[in-house]
């Protein structure tokens, strides 16, 4: 799926000769830098890693943390940007927020994107306004194993422990016991990947509904314009909590899909949410009830927006682009269609040598693109967190049973060599 013509942007807004100033680089990140060319515009980029693939494409390159927001004002104030946009990552949403607001640009509310990027504060805002969620506790970095046992006594059945401001399941680990060594290992997984050094424990909720549903949602003018629901999908036999992929449609009943969609938009309208693409992560629990887990004020990553875009042949990117620019004409709705279409996360079980990937004649004629990080002879390590993936594949099929067919058996027709 390209880019939508004019016509059919109707009165999309001229952008050329504009600056966007774009908070991270990352192979994830880069085609909205891209986009953002294609659409005219001056792209001014920021990542703190000196070997982000970004820097290669935008006009523009400033090696300083995103996170550092008011070194991105200064940046922003520098270059004139007209617009501010953090694609696909949590890490840079409150700098992106703070530096609009200050400049007057196109943005949510500062308060809500804090809310919706830090775990401490999110799940608590769910339980007082009188949404589902997990019953959790919060504390610091250094919080000792018998300190947590004991402040998670509430909490019944298994539990989650991860940092509050991290994605990509890093730093998470589910504990169906709380053994001292156990629970040392999950503080010190957390511990490693949490910048503002705090970390909760939260209740495990048991699927009604067998798989964990994702995606993405598209806000226009305070209302959810689209709906893309996924099924998420797991390696078990690695890491049960990291995505490997998402599958369309995502298979659930009317009932449960209206039940989501209640919910998102009401979090929607209770956070003053005004536009953009969110990620969403939502359990069906016992009873059929919605338990939100995450609602990310940004497009989610694993190329959910590329997916997305050809699962309904709207440009994701392009409107992106476009909202962080002021621009919200373009037309956005879509609540289903007759695609079908999953994604794999390329990956390992265990750390090596990359040597290559091979598909299965069966699969192999449902592959229309793949997107490989890794080169034979590269380092790869064990999947413990989204960054340990080294590429993406992406599957078209013609029925849904076919699909899940395909996915259920999927390291027998996709296989990662690893020496």
């Amino acid at each position: 799926m390209g880019a939508m013509t004019e016509a059919e942007r109707g009165s999309a807004q001229p952008l050329a000769g504009k600056t966007i100033l774009l908070l991270g680089g990352s192979d994830f990140q880069v085609p909205a830098i891209e986009c953002a060319k294609r659409l005219g515009l001056r792209t001014v980029l920021c990542d703190y890693l000196p070997d982000n693939p970004g820097q290669y494409v935008a006009d523009v390159f400033y090696q300083k943390s995103t996170t550092d927001r008011e070194l991105m004002l200064e940046v922003a104030r520098a270059e004139n940007a007209d617009g501010v946009l953090s694609f696909c990552s949590d890490v840079a949403l409150p700098s992106a927020a703070y530096v609009a607001e200050q400049l007057g640009l196109a943005t949510n509310p500062l308060s809500s994107v804090e809310i919706l990027s830090k775990k401490q504060l999110f799940h608590p805002y769910l339980a007082e306004h009188g949404f589902a969620c997990p019953h959790l506790v919060s504390f610091p970095v250094g919080t000792s194993p018998a300190e947590v046992i004991e402040l998670v006594k509430g909490l019944e059945g298994s539990i989650v422990i991860k940092p509050t401001d991290s994605s990509g399941s890093k730093g998470v680990t589910r504990l169906d016991k709380r053994e001292i060594q156990r629970v040392s290992e999950a503080l010190d997984a957390a511990a490693e990947y949490s910048r503002n050094g705090v970390l909760v424990a939260e209740e495990f909720i048991e699927y009604e509904y067998p798989h964990l549903i994702g995606g993405d949602i598209f806000v226009k003018d305070g209302r959810v314009v689209f709906w893309g629901l996924m099924s998420c999908l797991r390696d078990n036999e690695v890491a049960s909590l990291v995505p490997v992929g998402k599958a369309y449609p995502a298979g659930l009943s009317t009932e449960q899909e209206q039940a989501v969609h209640e919910q998102l938009q009401a979090l929607v309208t209770s956070l003053g949410l005004r536009f953009g693409e969110m990620n969403i992560e939502v359990i069906i629990g016992r009873g059929g009830k919605p338990y939100i887990l995450e609602c990310g004020g940004r497009a989610g990553g694993n190329m959910i927006p590329l997916e997305l875009t050809d699962i309904s042949g709207i440009d994701l990117v392009e409107a992106n682009v476009r909202f962080a620019m002021g621009d919200t004409s373009m037309d956005l709705v879509f609540d289903g269609g007759d695609r079908v279409i999953s994604t794999y996360v390329l990956h390992s079980g265990r750390d090596g040598v990359f040597e290559g990937v091979d598909f299965s004649p069966q699969i192999a004629p449902h592959v229309y693109r793949k997107m490989i990080h890794a080169h034979p002879g590269d380092r790869v390590e064990r999947l413990t967190n989204g960054a340990k993936a080294f590429g993406q594949v992406f599957l078209r099929f013609d029925t849904s049973d076919q699909m899940w067919d395909m996915l259920g058996h999927i390291k027998d027709h996709i296989r990662v060599n690893v020496g």
